[in-house]
């Protein structure tokens, strides 16, 4: 008779949430899989195709009783539910509240339902703050968040109530997962010098997935998850790319459009130790852009590059960083720039 794995999986109308129950499916003859999260349209149509194939628990991770349905007698947690940034940034109160307060809760949960229980948490790269100095990163390093950054605050709180509590865990450090990224302000406060190490959703995923049979290895340590050594790049290079792919011309916007500090983001210096256990990085930089390229038609890319201008006027309009030095606002400029960058001599 098989073992079949029980797992829960909280979080999988995310992007990688969701590439995770993909993969699981696909070997859907070793789990028993529990997905649970907020009811939404969004949630509804990514959990569709694997209905007959899943349980599905819509819940409020901060209400006992919808906990109490999900768990029960589990062998695998994977936690990737929360408040993502910038709603995090902006509402920190309800970050902290689903974030911290809503894993808090999962963990009692599962501390009396299923104490024997293999968490795996995603945690981020955001931990670490701003790194523009010093690049290379391990996990032993001083986790000291950016001004601001609400919801790096938040996964710190969390990685230490998942490492107080009673349950074997592993903390995955995710850095810049790339795939499914929609457009947002955020772009514009990462500085254009930022070095950066992807890795793809699908890689990321697969990590997950082949951390249920790596548990002994994986116990009670923290790991910094990347794409490796063919995945860096700069911000600003990365971006140059991608807009060459879809068609957008040359990456040509004004000064203080980009933020020049205090974001996040590094090279991984112990990001191997993860690969070695897990085997999980079939992609490089080369893979993902190609992917990219394959998506976009001759037709949209053509449509792309006739609507460049208004669209990247469009963009210009999300920049926080060019509008606090527009309005000559000190305290978010001094989130995005040095003093002497804006300060009158």
């Amino acid at each position: 008779m098989k073992n079949i794995q029980r797992v829960l999986l909280t979080g999988a109308s995310g992007t990688i949430g969701h590439e995770i129950l993909k993969q699981l499916c696909e070997a859907k003859d070793k789990y028993e899989i529990t997905v649970f999260g907020r009811k939404s349209r969004r949630a509804v149509r990514a959990f569709k195709p694997y209905k007959k194939e899943i349980k599905i628990v819509y819940g409020d991770i901060n209400n006992p009783n919808d906990l109490m349905k999900v768990c029960t007698d589990k062998d695998v947690v994977m936690h990737l539910l929360g408040i993502l940034p910038p709603l995090a940034d902006e509402k920190p109160k309800l970050a902290h509240k689903v974030n911290v307060f809503g894993t808090e809760n999962l963990i009692r949960h599962l501390e009396q339902y299923s104490p024997q229980a293999f968490f795996l948490y995603s945690s981020s790269i955001s931990v670490y703050g701003d790194r523009l100095e010093n690049p290379y990163i391990s996990v032993n390093d001083k986790l000291n968040p950016s001004m601001g950054d609400e919801y790096a605050k938040s996964k710190i709180l969390v990685e230490n109530v998942v490492q107080n509590s009673k349950l074997d865990w592993s903390i995955l450090r995710l850095t810049v997962i790339m795939g499914g990224h929609t457009v947002s302000k955020i772009m514009f406060r990462q500085p254009l010098e930022t070095p950066m190490e992807i890795a793809t959703v699908k890689d990321a995923a697969r990590a997950f997935i082949n951390a249920i049979d790596k548990r002994e290895q994986l116990s009670k340590k923290i790991f910094n998850l990347g794409g490796g050594e063919k995945c860096r790049i700069t911000y600003g290079e990365f971006l140059s790319q991608m807009f060459s792919v879809f068609g957008l011309g040359k990456l040509n916007f004004p000064p203080k459009t980009f933020a020049e500090y205090n974001f996040s983001c590094g090279y991984y210096k112990d990001g191997d130790e993860l690969e070695e256990i897990l085997n999980f990085r079939k992609d490089t930089l080369q893979t993902y852009f190609e992917r990219e390229q394959k998506k976009i038609s001759f037709l949209l890319k053509t449509a792309a590059s006739i609507v460049k201008k208004p669209f990247k006027l469009y963009l210009k309009s999300l920049s926080e960083p060019l509008k606090a030095y527009k309005n000559k606002d000190e305290k978010k400029m001094l989130q995005y720039f040095k003093p002497d960058t804006y300060k009158q001599k």
